[in-house]
């Protein structure tokens, strides 16, 4: 017979077993979780004894929903506490929130007075955030210099989105010159910090060419540096210049490869690509009911394009019976977001409508 000694002993330990990865991961996880909650702990002790800095680090925690459930009216009271005490980096927050009505009621002028304070601290974060505001007149008298002021010196700080913003008022003739190649020049300051919006920004310049000139390889690789990262935009565009043969050959399957990537994520422009594709065999073999899967997904977010095409698929009977009732519902629904094709369509069914019914009496 097998003896075993008598005591607590590991069962790692008397049989030489070693732990697997997975065992492994779990008791880091459960050591992690307990750290979490021992720092949550501290910080809610030191923010009620009011410590600024732990009232901000608390704010952050349910701002962002670290180790607790996201709560913004939670991180509001945190945020406004260590404000009142004049952190910096919690005003700039407590700025966003008041801007956004997270956890509080939208007020603008609020937003402005906390972004102010903390813009005098020379907050880089607050300095462009409270350009912003300048330049689309929240809370303050739209104003494009003083915006540009703020700018400009939150880019002294080497922020990203400051490079962006001045980008984006060249290219948006905001108070300056319209000048397409100062705002690719900002936007490549930012695109080197790894501002996705900024390497957009310039790819779409090189395509559509206004005052730069077009330039579609140039536009293709700055889109294709974010599109492979899940950028949304730039996965369309690059859809669109394939199916066009935009600087190279037509490439109906590598365009709706780049359109599904970006359906997939719920975009509703994306979507209804992808229904038309499907619907005039565009790369694909032509398959109704998934043309109509497709653009009924994006028809619940209301975009124009699909809804216009589901009432031309049930006007002429497109895998789906023929019905001027859901052609008009569909028309009539587009034609109110500003279709124009789906506004005549709409104006040709009520017509032909009303001279049925005029027929019948």
């Amino acid at each position: 017979m097998l003896s075993i000694n008598k005591g607590k002993v590991s069962s790692y330990d008397a049989f030489n077993f070693k732990m697997t990865r997975i065992e492994e991961l779990i008791l880091q996880r459960t050591a992690i979780d307990a750290e979490i909650e021992a720092e949550y702990k501290r910080e809610h002790e030191a923010a009620a004894r009011g410590e600024a800095d732990a009232q901000f680090n608390l704010g952050v925690i349910y701002y962002k929903g670290q180790g607790v459930p996201q709560n913004f009216a939670e991180a509001f009271g945190a945020f406004k506490l260590a404000s009142e005490q004049g952190k910096t980096q919690a005003q700039y927050y407590l700025g966003i929130m008041y801007e956004e009505g997270q956890g509080t009621q939208q007020d603008y002028a609020e937003a402005a007075h906390w972004l102010e304070l903390s813009a005098k601290q020379g907050n880089p974060d607050s300095l462009n955030r409270l350009g912003a505001m300048l330049e689309n007149g929240l809370g303050l008298k739209q104003d494009f210099q003083a915006a540009m002021r703020c700018y400009k010196l939150s880019a002294e700080k080497k922020n990203p989105a400051a490079y962006f913003s001045i980008g984006s008022m060249h290219e948006q003739h905001h108070g300056v010159e319209q000048d397409d190649m100062e705002a690719i020049r900002w936007y490549e300051l930012a695109a080197a910090q790894g501002h996705e919006e900024a390497h957009y920004r310039i790819g779409f310049l090189y395509l559509k060419g206004h005052t730069v000139k077009q330039d579609f390889k140039e536009a293709k690789n700055w889109f294709l540096l974010i599109a492979t990262h899940g950028h949304i935009n730039a996965q369309i565009r690059l859809g669109e210049m394939h199916d066009a043969g935009l600087g190279e050959q037509q490439d109906y399957a590598e365009a709706m490869k780049w359109f599904k990537l970006a359906a997939t994520h719920g975009s509703a422009e994306a979507q209804s690509k992808v229904g038309f594709m499907y619907g005039n065999a565009h790369g694909v073999a032509l398959n109704f009911p998934e043309s109509l899967r497709w653009y009924l997904m994006a028809a619940e977010q209301e975009y124009p394009a699909a809804l216009s095409n589901l009432g031309f698929m049930f006007d002429h009977g497109q895998g789906v019976p023929m019905d001027s009732q859901k052609a008009l519902m569909y028309y009539s629904k587009a034609a109110k977001k500003g279709d124009v094709n789906a506004r005549k369509n709409r104006d040709i069914i009520e017509a032909r409508i009303a001279k049925q019914q005029s027929n019948h009496h």
